[in-house]
């Protein structure tokens, strides 16, 4: 009789040669490190796409600390003293080349235009306004802001004992108010026989001679608008051209005299940009 086989077995399978052995080894060696590879990619994907996402916030972030700021140049404080905001100091958040550059060429472009006579009495004196070359900044503007100070009624004209007029480059003139890159300043101030470490702002006689890295972003924890300490560094600089020195913080909170040296530090006042509060000449005590 012939034997069958049963329908529920099978006839054995015949093993594999080495080479076919091998062979399947590699395989399965390859589908595994290609699936460690696309692991490892979803992974980096995700990192880079979480940094992506974080880096984009804070760069939205920081634009809007830098922008934060719409007062216009030259306004200040309308009401005649320290606004009780203290918005961040550009120049906290303010990077180096923002600040200008640390040096230039030395020599200087003059205002050529006259201006109007501001102050209704007092002695007339008159002024040039000229920017260095290389610096970045055009004349015109920073002569503008320099007569909107002067002009100011909050100003050293605003008390009826002085009268102000820019004239051109080439004309007389009793001082002349200098904007100048920081190497530039820190020598000319030293001519005076001062040394600002190309970091504040100085007088000589006959010069006003203000500082560009301070200019474009006033100093750290000053807690006004970067147009605010622009007016303070001319009217602090005009009153040394007037022959007054330096005044103390009179209290904690109070504004600061505009004859403090607000630059280094308020020691405990308000920043304050002008010789005159609430209509009247305002102090501190003189500094010996």
């Amino acid at each position: 009789m012939v034997q069958r086989l049963s329908s529920d077995r099978r006839a054995p399978m015949p093993l594999p040669s080495d080479a076919a052995a091998r062979e399947q080894l590699r395989a399965a060696s390859r589908r595994q490190r290609e699936r460690a590879r696309l692991r490892i990619g979803i992974i980096v994907g995700g990192i880079l796409l979480v940094a992506a996402v974080a880096g984009g916030a804070l760069g939205r972030h920081a634009w809007l600390v830098l922008s934060s700021d719409g007062t216009p140049a030259g306004n200040g404080n309308a009401a005649g003293s320290p606004s009780p905001s203290r918005p961040g100091p550009l120049t906290a958040t303010a990077g180096a080349a923002e600040l200008g550059p640390v040096s230039g060429s030395g020599t200087f472009t003059f205002a050529t235009s006259t201006g109007s006579t501001h102050g209704t009495a007092g002695a007339l004196k008159r002024y040039r306004v000229a920017v260095e070359n290389g610096s970045g900044q055009d004349v015109a503007a920073f002569a503008t802001v320099v007569d909107q100070t002067l002009s100011d009624p909050r100003g050293w004209t605003g008390n009826g004992q002085l009268r102000v007029q820019r004239v051109s480059g080439q004309a007389a003139a009793d001082f002349t108010v200098y904007l100048a890159t920081p190497a530039t300043s820190e020598a000319m101030c030293a001519t005076g026989g001062l040394h600002t470490d190309q970091y504040t702002s100085c007088r000589t006689s006959g010069k006003i001679i203000i500082n560009l890295a301070r200019w474009l972003g006033s100093v750290p924890d000053y807690g006004a608008p970067l147009a605010v300490y622009q007016n303070y560094a001319i009217n602090h600089e005009i009153g040394h051209e007037l022959g007054l020195g330096h005044e103390a913080c009179p209290g904690p909170g109070q504004p600061a005299p505009v004859m403090q040296q607000q630059t280094l530090g308020l020691k405990g006042c308000v920043a304050n940009a002008w010789p005159n509060v609430n209509g009247q000449r305002y102090s501190g005590p003189k500094v010996p």
